[in-house]
């Protein structure tokens, strides 16, 4: 059984992460970086979500040219994974397909459609500040 750690990125706002275990995780299995998921997977009803990539136990990077889940030593001169020190240089490096398989432990999304709410309201974020305000003026 698959367990993952979802973060999910708001370009309006920040990021938020979301621990998904069970049969919600076996819905992201199989799935590509560049594939789009319901939102409601890591509890973001009406919200669409867009994979952009993840990392291994071992924290190897996923990489989106790479076909497949497994583990693959490529030679790489930039791109996700390696900053090259100086013009030109290239290394072998480890590094991940760009489907996902049960040894993941952290996928990256971006929302692409919003639903009704925000994920503030969703999350239950925005009653917490007024109950403090309110502790605070008591004392």
């Amino acid at each position: 059984m698959a367990d993952f750690k979802v973060v999910v990125a708001d370009p309006k706002t920040k990021s938020y992460q979301f621990d998904v275990a069970g049969a919600e995780a076996n819905k992201f299995i199989g799935k590509s970086i560049g594939e789009t998921i319901d939102g409601s997977t890591v509890g973001l009803a009406g919200y669409t979500l867009k994979i952009t990539g993840g990392s291994d136990k071992s924290g190897l990077v996923m990489r989106p040219d790479l076909p497949g889940p497994r583990r693959q030593r490529i030679l790489v001169a930039a791109g996700i994974g390696y900053s090259p020190v100086a013009k030109g240089v290239r290394r072998r490096k480890m590094m991940r397909g760009k489907e996902i398989a049960p040894d993941i432990v952290q996928i990256n999304t971006v929302v692409t459609e919003y639903g009704a709410k925000t994920i503030e309201k969703i999350l239950g974020g925005d009653e917490e500040p007024a109950e403090e305000v309110e502790a605070a003026a008591e004392e």
